[in-house]
């Protein structure tokens, strides 16, 4: 006779997104709080991993995109100057280009291993060291944004200037920049996996 097997865990569905309508007056009015909230509001709740659309209010449009624009318009004048300045003109330069299909797919991977790697450190730090961090993790922090920074550049080679083809020099320079992110990324999984092979020590 079989045993029957364990009830597998419940997974507990997501909260659908909170909708939020812009009026002309640009209040925001949270539909689920029955209250105005504030762009601080809004960007509290993106960290705390709670999803919104916003609407306005008059024509019912899906004005989500825009919203958080100005979030990050907001929090940069708060002088939490997260984008360097070459990376936004990089980023200016790829609109109305051939390229600019691709890029918001790539940037949404890019942020998103960032993260992955981020939290993966963290929590292999932590079971190592407790709250003691042996690695300066807002350097790797600029470490990482400084290859995205690089890997962004990369896309610009594609793009002839003054309608001529991309020099034979530009060409080995963008090979050199490949190789050179490939040396970070095998150094940022050496150090993680250094810190995992402790963890898993103790």
């Amino acid at each position: 006779m079989t045993n029957p097997s364990p009830a597998e865990p419940q997974t507990k569905p997501a909260a659908p997104p909170v909708v939020v309508k812009k009026y002309a007056n640009r209040r925001l009015y949270n539909t689920e709080s029955s209250t105005y909230i504030t762009l601080d509001n809004l960007a509290d709740m993106v960290r705390d991993g709670r999803d919104f659309v916003v609407y306005d209010a008059k024509t019912g449009e899906d004005i989500t995109r825009s919203v958080l624009t100005q979030i990050i318009v907001e929090e940069e004048n708060k002088g939490r100057n997260l984008l360097p300045t070459g990376f936004l003109r990089q980023l200016i330069g790829f609109y109305g280009d051939s390229m600019q299909t691709l890029v918001p797919r790539y940037l949404e991977q890019a942020l998103e291993s960032f993260a992955q790697q981020q939290e993966q450190m963290r929590d292999a730090v932590q079971k190592t060291m407790g709250t003691f961090f042996p690695f300066d993790m807002e350097e790797v922090g600029r470490q990482n944004r400084a290859m995205m920074e690089r890997a962004m550049s990369l896309f610009t080679p594609f793009r002839p200037e003054h309608g001529g083809p991309t020099p034979p020099a530009a060409a080995t320079s963008r090979d050199t920049e490949i190789e050179g992110l490939h040396a970070e990324i095998a150094d940022l999984r050496r150090q993680l996996a250094e810190v995992r092979h402790e963890a898993h020590k103790k």
